[in-house]
Order: structure tokens, then sequence, then C-alpha cells
């Protein structure tokens, strides 16, 4: 049997059932492809072009009759304790008390993989939120200064007519581009990243990309920026005309 990536490389655009494989100087039969279900954690010795043979064929060209690992899958995850007790009776029935063997399920590792996710959520979501906080005061700070450099330009175009609603949605506009030119920034760079480290990963792992968690980050740093460019919008749109003309 052989994965599914691999019957596509070889035997691409035809059915490889029945088709002859070589191996080395051994050559074999296809009799099936099959793709793995499940992720584990690395923990699979199943990569892209994993190639499974009878355990029997195994035995006649090797002479080694040991076995390093065996895999067994619950019905459910309710089923996952009690299938691991049996295995771990089935193995002491059939081996010596000499025998060394361990008898490990994947639920530890959940547990403490669901632990490190909650605590690296939650220390992103405090990164996160300062480095908001952060770009936030950059805007604003930003907005006051031109709004300070813009005081005539302002006083002009109140003096022509210009309501404050014009205004201030001016440079709401304003600070809505500049907090969405780098939201998009960051969203790009964030999506390049899974594609740049995934010839890095072993075997079928690969990066996922949460396409709801992007769209709220690129509307949160955006909404970041409206919030805080509101008061440098207000400012402006609160200036005086004869005032602002007077302005150096």
């Amino acid at each position: 049997m052989i994965t599914d990536q691999l019957a596509s490389l070889v035997f691409p655009n035809e059915d490889p059932i029945g088709k002859s494989l070589r191996v080395g100087q051994i050559s074999f039969t296809v009799v099936g492809v099959f793709r793995e279900r499940v992720g584990t954690f690395g923990l699979s010795e199943i990569q892209r072009y994993t190639v499974l043979v009878p355990f029997s064929l195994m035995l006649y060209y090797t002479g080694d009759d040991a076995v390093e690992i065996l895999y067994a899958q619950a019905d459910g995850p309710e089923d996952v304790v009690l299938v691991t007790s049996q295995v771990g009776e089935l193995l002491r029935s059939r081996h010596s008390r000499t025998a060394t063997y361990v008898v490990q399920n994947l639920s530890a590792i959940l547990d403490a993989a669901r632990r490190i996710g909650t605590a690296l959520t939650v220390v992103l979501l405090v990164i996160g939120f300062i480095a908001l906080m952060v770009s936030g005061i950059g805007i604003m700070n930003i907005m006051l200064v031109t709004v300070t450099e813009r005081t005539r330009e302002i006083g002009i175009r109140k003096a022509i007519g210009a309501r404050r609603q014009e205004i201030l949605f001016q440079f709401l506009i304003e600070a809505l581009l500049m907090s969405g030119i780098g939201s998009l920034m960051g969203v790009l760079i964030a999506l390049a990243i899974p594609v740049m480290v995934r010839p890095l990963l072993p075997g079928n792992l690969r990066v996922p990309v949460p396409w709801l968690s992007v769209v709220v980050a690129f509307v949160v740093a955006c909404s970041t920026g409206l919030f805080f460019g509101y008061l440098p919008a207000d400012k402006a749109a609160r200036l005086q005309p004869t005032e602002s003309l007077r302005y150096e």
C-alpha cells in the first residue's frame, strides 16, 4: 500500500492499483492507496511517500520479526481509556514478563496541548492588546501633528463653507486608511509565514490558517485606528475659522 501523495507522483492521472512499483531491487504490486486521516502530533511514522508492506514479506526479506510501534484506534474518545487497558492486557498475555513495552494514548498529549494552547492564547491576546494600544496611540499622535500642521488648510475650508461633519469625516477616513494599510501589511505577513515554514515541517504537518480570525483581526485593527483617530478628527472639526487663518 502506498500513500495518495506517492500515487500521484509515481502514477499521475492513472489508477495505481495493480501496477508495479520497484523499491531498490524488489518489485512490488500496489494493492491499495491510503491517506492518514488524523493528526498525531508528529508521532506517526507515516510520511508523504510511505510504503506499507505485509509483515510476512518484511520478515522474509529482512529476517527481523521485531515490531517497534503498533497503532490502535478507538471507536470514540470515550473508549480511549478502555482500549488502552485492553491493549495492555493483550500484550501481557502474549509476551513474557521480561518483555519491555509501553502502552500510551494521546489523551495526555491532547490535554497538554490544550493547556499549552490556552496559555499561548492568553499570552498572544495580551501581546496583541499591547500592540493595538501602542499602534493606536501612534496613530493618534501622528494625526494630532497632522491637524496642527494643516490648521490653516482647515480654516480655509471652513471659511468657504465646509461643515464640521465634513472635517471630522475627512480626518476619520485618513485615520482609517492609516490603520487599514498597516493591518493589511500585517495580515499579508501573517499569511506568508505558514507558506514559508511549510517545507520545513515533517511529514504531513500543516499550519492551518483560521480565516475568521484573520477577518476579525483586520476589523479590530481598523476599528482601533478609528477609535484613536476620533480625538484628532474632533479637534480639527472644532477649530474656529478665524483662529485657524491666523495660525502660522
